[in-house]
């Protein structure tokens, strides 16, 4: 049925919280749908403690980490040594605290390097295509070809003594391909967009469209993976370190308060 002159059409206004979203900025937007996450929430909780742990290990830990009470070898958990102690003598509370410390920085760190590195190259050859692309692809092909493990005992094995920075950047250089592969897949989307086109077409220098329209397109799939390798990379530490090439014992970040440690 056509309809009458005199009808007024029916237009339902927008809701009240659409119409709030679309005035908000893009950060501002982030932070209210990620407040809106429960389980966001708890692990953002959860990392926060884990890092106040970590920054406050002096104070935190009831002994000396690396001092052996040879009277109380595999002792049971008591008031004293609240985990017990290992084979050595040593509490596993203290141990665990400090380790903390270290795995959060080993984390951190080697997945700075390896989404600096891979993205880096990523972004390149997913910008620029071609022979670059081509050249960059089959050396991510060739590091993927040895398995992590493999390869990382293999460098491990080859330097005289692994220190904690020797250590992040042996696993940031075995671990980039990955990010490097995504990177570049996202960098071959944006750059057939229409807004990326039409930057070139006005003469955009390349890093001005990089820094404009390729980074904030990109920056998602970045923070995803980033924390993703973040946990991986403190599984994989561990890992190393329970087979034998990891950070080597004794190794403390930042001082022993010894006026706690009731050795």
């Amino acid at each position: 049925m056509e309809p009458r002159l005199n009808e007024t059409p029916d237009i339902t206004p927008l809701k009240p919280e659409l119409n709030e979203e679309k005035s908000y900025s893009p950060t501002r937007l982030a932070f209210r749908r990620f407040s809106k996450n429960k389980l966001a929430l708890v692990g953002i909780v959860f990392l926060s403690f884990m890092i106040l742990v970590a920054l406050f290990a002096d104070v935190i830990a009831t002994h000396d980490p690396t001092a052996s009470q040879l009277s109380k070898i595999e002792a049971r958990a008591d008031g004293e040594n609240w985990l017990g102690t290992d084979g050595s003598g040593r509490d596993n509370f203290s141990r665990l605290v400090y380790g903390a410390r270290i795995s959060l920085t080993v984390g951190f760190f080697a997945m700075l390097f390896t989404v600096l590195i891979g993205g880096t190259l990523g972004s390149i050859a997913g910008y620029y295509g071609g022979k670059v692309d081509s050249l960059i692809m089959r050396v991510t092909d060739i590091v993927l070809i040895f398995p992590f493990i493999l390869l990382f005992m293999t460098i491990v094995a080859i330097l005289e003594r692994t220190t904690i920075p020797i250590f992040i950047m042996v696993i940031a250089i075995t671990s980039w391909p990955q990010v490097c592969r995504i990177l570049r897949g996202t960098f071959l989307s944006i750059r057939e967009k229409e807004y990326v086109l039409s930057a070139r077409s006005i003469g955009c220098s390349d890093a001005r469209i990089i820094r404009k329209h390729f980074l904030p397109n990109a920056i998602g799939p970045i923070i995803v993976n980033a924390t993703i390798i973040m946990a991986t990379m403190i599984v994989a530490e561990s890992a190393l370190s329970f087979i034998g090439f990891g950070v080597p014992q004794p190794t403390l970040l930042g001082g022993i308060c010894l006026q706690k440690h009731k050795v």
